[in-house]
């Protein structure tokens, strides 16, 4: 059994992943941005231990923890939690850019540059949900597409960084996948939203844990996931 620390717990890709780890009896440590949320992410996941902070505030994540339990050791950290807004780059204001650098990108930094001693202490995997955004930039998405290439080049640093202290770092690219984000996106680009033709949330989990389990002498370092069709 792995500890692992997730974000985004409590939808879509997040959910999923969430759920196959309980199902194998993994300990888990939830982080949820308010008391509410904990309360919610420890009912559905009965044996999970919550964490407060909220990703949109990066520069309180610090104190946040600070004042609560930790894992002594991280086996991974897993950051699926996003935001999106789309919108033209004449059209986008800085509360809108901020927005989404913030959870996106800083946050997910600045947990990483906080949790890296339990990670380091159990050589563990720190794994990114990146986005196919995060290797191109389309019409709209470019406050977004900014901040998961950011990702990406957090992912690529950090693994070159900590290569020595035995961590594993992985970034996954999904393609459209059928969650409420994807649902808010269609809304915002007008569109009618059809889950069928989108990747499940089960499937990117599993994507996830064969990154996690792959043997030790080895490591996936950027896997791409795209809907068949």
């Amino acid at each position: 059994m792995g500890t692992h620390l997730i974000t985004g717990a409590g939808s879509g890709i997040g959910a999923a992943v969430t759920g196959r780890l309980a199902e194998r009896g993994d300990e888990l440590w939830l982080l949820a941005r308010d008391a509410g949320r904990a309360k919610e992410l420890a009912g559905r996941f009965p044996g999970a231990r919550t964490v407060v902070g909220d990703l949109g505030d990066p520069e309180k994540l610090s104190w946040a923890l600070s004042h609560q339990s930790l894992p002594d050791r991280l086996d991974s950290l897993l950051h699926i939690a996003g935001v999106v807004d789309l919108g033209e780059i004449g059209e986008l204001t800085p509360k809108a850019w901020n927005r989404q650098l913030a959870a996106n990108l800083v946050a997910p930094a600045e947990l990483t540059r906080l949790l890296l001693p339990q990670l380091r202490l159990a050589q563990g995997h720190v794994i990114f949900l990146n986005s196919g955004a995060g290797l191109r930039a389309n019409a709209q998405w470019g406050a977004y597409a900014a901040s998961k290439h950011g990702l990406k080049a957090l992912a690529d640093a950090l693994r070159w960084e900590e290569s020595g202290n035995g961590l594993r770092v992985t970034t996954v690219y999904p393609g459209r996948t059928a969650t409420p984000m994807q649902v808010k996106v269609h809304q915002q680009e007008g569109k009618e939203y059809e889950a069928e033709r989108w990747i499940a949330p089960e499937t990117v989990a599993t994507s996830v844990l064969t990154a996690l389990d792959l043997p030790r002498d080895a490591e996936i370092t950027d896997l791409q996931i795209r809907p068949r069709g």
